[in-house]
């Protein structure tokens, strides 16, 4: 097969290139060449902004396109718009983002969507995309451009449409941390600041098990709507972090600490502390996506893998996701000095 990857050189990107290549296909990528440009040099690449400018994707026929950057409704109408004479197929990388409510039991592909106004829309529209990998700039409004631009893709390209929305994506190549954090801080060692409740459900997936699947799924032209996170089984905090202890080998003790305590002494969820939201457990239904065959590596084996890419990185590379050690540390102090009065005035 051809395919068209917009996007191609940054996590989901890279992996795609790299399961389309095992798998015999030959690749084409379209994107500014700013991020990396010096990977694949076996696969060719066309240069040009998505935003503005799809003039260099001149008239070439693919068998597949895999669109793994469209935040704004315009830009990915434009693009399948573009790539519907061109093209056999579409496939748009969304996200879990777009459900109004995931933290509904049984969320699924027909559960409600975020809806944004008009003057939202236009309003993330005139904004400069600064960081155009994770689309800081759209906040809250995300999940809902999201939205729109599944519906521009399936509109330009009607039963020819293949929509995937991922849960976290983790493994090596992360540009998040939110789960490498983890992985690092439990390497480390020591007392390690963990949320309560240590059974909260945790969803998520190795990003090359996503990419492998989608590249299967457009090989097979298949359309519709799966959401695509994981695993297959239930998933804890705490499974998650005594298994990076057991493949880091560290000496590591979990301390966890109550949701409220953790909100008094200012630690902001997701970002300071990955994988936390008070109150919440992940749980979006992934039977569709099952059933249409992806699969999930062991969670030792993601963990291993991340723990070696991290190792590799420069030693002052700041993490983008995770509690400083300095705030960690205060937060443990107090919380220990909290259990002790109690303990004394129960006494």
């Amino acid at each position: 097969m051809k395919i068209l990857i917009i996007g191609g050189t940054v996590f989901l990107g890279r992996h795609l290139v790299e399961a389309a290549l095992v798998r015999g296909h030959e690749v084409t990528l379209f994107n500014r060449g700013l991020r990396n440009p010096e990977l694949f040099p076996e696969v060719e690449k066309i240069f040009g902004d998505r935003n503005s400018n799809l003039d260099a994707l001149g008239s070439r026929r693919w068998d597949a396109v895999i669109d793994t950057c469209g935040y704004l409704p315009r830009a990915v109408r434009a693009s399948a718009e573009l790539l519907s004479h061109w093209a056999d197929h579409y496939t748009y990388i969304s996200s879990v983002s777009v459900y109004e409510d995931r933290t509904r039991p049984g969320t699924n592909e027909d559960s409600p969507l975020c809806k944004l106004t008009a003057e939202q829309v236009r309003a993330a529209e005139s904004v400069e995309l600064v960081n155009p990998i994770v689309a800081v700039n759209y906040g809250e409004l995300y999940g809902g451009l999201k939205v729109l631009c599944e519906q521009a893709a399936e509109k330009a390209m009607p039963d020819r449409t293949l929509v995937i929305r991922p849960g976290l994506l983790v493994g090596p190549l992360d540009y998040s941390d939110r789960f490498t954090y983890w992985v690092r801080r439990v390497a480390r060692g020591g007392e390690v600041l963990a949320p309560e409740p240590s059974r909260r459900q945790v969803q998520l997936i190795d990003d090359r098990d996503l990419a492998e699947w989608v590249v299967r799924l457009a090989e097979g032209r298949q359309t519709g709507i799966y959401n695509a996170t994981g695993p297959d089984y239930p998933l804890t905090m705490r499974r998650i972090l005594e298994e990076c202890k057991a493949v880091s080998r560290s000496d590591a003790t979990f301390t966890w600490v109550g949701e409220e305590f953790l909100i008094e002494q200012g630690a902001r969820p997701w970002s300071e502390v990955p994988l936390w939201i008070p109150e919440v457990d992940d749980v979006v239904s992934c039977e569709k996506a099952l059933a249409a065959g992806l699969k999930f590596r062991p969670l030792a084996e993601t963990i291993r893998d991340t723990l070696e890419w991290e190792q590799k990185r420069p030693p002052d590379v700041k993490l983008l996701a995770g509690i400083e050690p300095d705030k960690e540390s205060g937060i443990l102090q107090a919380w220990h000095g909290q259990t002790s009065a109690c303990s004394r005035t129960a006494s």
